[in-house]
């Protein structure tokens, strides 16, 4: 005996489901957008990663 009909919480279960299922698509499309305009953009972003930290070096002249 198959059921034809689905129930009310059924329903309730499809609708939060396919909710969050638009949400995480919308979070899935904001992430890549951005990368995708982080990589094209590259040169133009300043790599604070590739130079030295001034504040990290040790000073100059100062002997331990």
């Amino acid at each position: 005996m198959a059921i034809t009909r689905d129930s009310d919480l059924h329903i309730r279960r499809f609708s939060r489901n396919a909710g969050l299922g638009v949400v995480l698509l919308g979070f899935v499309a904001i992430v890549f957008g951005l990368t995708v305009v982080k990589v094209e953009r590259g040169s133009t972003l300043e790599a604070y990663d590739h130079q030295p930290r001034t504040s990290l070096l040790p000073a100059e002249g100062v002997q331990k």
